[in-house]
């Protein structure tokens, strides 16, 4: 079985790109241009420096005792919440703008949901002093309002989402439309691992930093370069398929996706779209996707504004549909349960995200000597007033 892209941007029957007819020259460029520039030696070695230098990588990997003990394994969590903003987006944001300057780009635009990956562009537009536009839906403005006001600190301007049910699914969509106002000058800067081809391998490929980490920080610390399980959260799956990446062809290694089940799986409040979806066409790629018999889209819910999208990105739907990986829905209560597991025993401040492939430990069965690798996507700042409330609810 083959995992990675074909040549027309298709996992297995997922992917391609479905797109009006006035972007396609602006995304046959990108996909014409991207691998040239990522694997130029000049490309590399900026992108590097500023990984090192300027985000701070490597980022740790950490052996997490108690939480091993708790659930008979060797847990190691790969630290991405330490990452200059906070989170994995900073890699892909990065890169990205390298590539837009390099194509000649001079106006950045991006979507964003829990605001992690607008804060990053933001991040990344003001070091390279570029202007920049942030969609994003006005119900997550207000849930993550500590990450608005950081983007616009930054020079960003935050365009609130008044339509559908003014989340990630409708911030997209708003970036879309003024892409297509704006081809020739503007770059779309898409945070995960959605969108036409070669969206979903160009943020798979800038954010594999975090598996080659994995891969030599493993060697020095157990003697192999692989551990028995990775986990990620997924949503559209950018931590995921960084985490992932080196290792889709090595099918000694277990892949376990946790993604966001809201009010239960078997409820109309949920983000589970691989375990409830059927296969369909959203924002230039199929996917699976929630949406009715005669393909409108079905509201997703989610605790997470980072997981609250109707669908996933063709890589990990076909990682499902192929069954190289396992796929485990966790709702709101599970995952905030295990964010304060987490803090309690470890010290460490999930996001609301990362929480979710947290709640999924409890569901699986481990052994004593399995070496389990967990990417913790996001720290928990931005998080915290809906932490306080499931506190306080609880009595806690």
């Amino acid at each position: 079985m083959n995992y990675q892209v074909d040549n027309n941007g298709f996992y297995g029957e997922y992917g391609g790109a479905y797109i009006p007819e006035i972007l396609y020259q602006t995304v046959n460029s990108l996909r014409e241009q991207y691998l040239p520039i990522i694997e130029s030696e000049a490309f590399k070695q900026e992108f590097h420096e500023l990984l090192r230098d300027y985000v701070g990588r490597p980022s740790p990997l950490y052996f997490a005792r108690r939480m091993s003990e708790r659930y008979g394994c060797q847990l190691y969590l790969k630290r991405e919440d330490l990452n200059h903003t906070g989170a994995h987006k900073i890699n892909n944001a990065l890169g990205q703008i390298l590539i837009a300057r390099h194509m000649g780009k001079t106006r950045i635009i991006a979507e964003t949901g829990a605001g992690q990956h607008g804060v990053a562009t933001a991040t990344a537009c003001a070091l390279m002093n570029m202007p920049c536009t942030v969609y994003m839906g006005a119900v997550d403005i207000e849930r993550q309002r500590p990450n608005v006001e950081r983007m616009r600190m930054l020079g960003a301007k935050v365009e609130s989402v008044e339509s559908g049910n003014m989340t990630l699914k409708d911030a997209t969509s708003e970036a879309i439309r003024d892409w297509c106002s704006h081809p020739a000058d503007t770059f779309y800067i898409i945070g995960s691992t959605v969108g036409p081809h070669p969206y979903p391998d160009l943020v798979a490929r800038l954010q594999s930093v975090i598996s080659e980490e994995i891969r030599w920080q493993l060697k020095e610390k157990i003697g192999r370069d692989y551990p028995d399980y990775l986990m990620a959260c997924v949503g559209g799956g950018s931590n995921a398929a960084g985490t992932v990446y080196h290792y889709l062809d090595d099918e000694s290694v277990g892949i376990i996706l946790a993604e966001a089940g809201g009010l239960g799986i078997d409820t109309d409040k949920t983000a589970a779209s691989m375990e409830v979806g059927t296969t369909g066409i959203l924002h230039g790629s199929r996917i699976k996707l929630m949406q009715t018999e005669d393909g409108q889209i079905v509201e997703p819910y989610s605790i997470s504004a980072g997981l609250d999208y109707p669908g996933t990105g063709p890589l990990h739907c076909h990682l499902y549909a192929s069954k190289r990986a396992q796929v485990v829905a966790v709702n709101d209560v599970e995952a905030l349960a295990a964010a304060y597991e987490l803090t309690r025993t470890e010290g460490i401040i999930p996001a609301l995200e990362s929480a979710h492939v947290l709640g999924a430990l409890p569901k699986m069965q481990f052994r004593p000597e399995d070496v389990v690798v967990l990417t913790v996507s996001g720290r928990g700042d931005k998080d915290l007033d809906t932490y306080l409330r499931f506190l306080r609810k609880a009595g806690k």
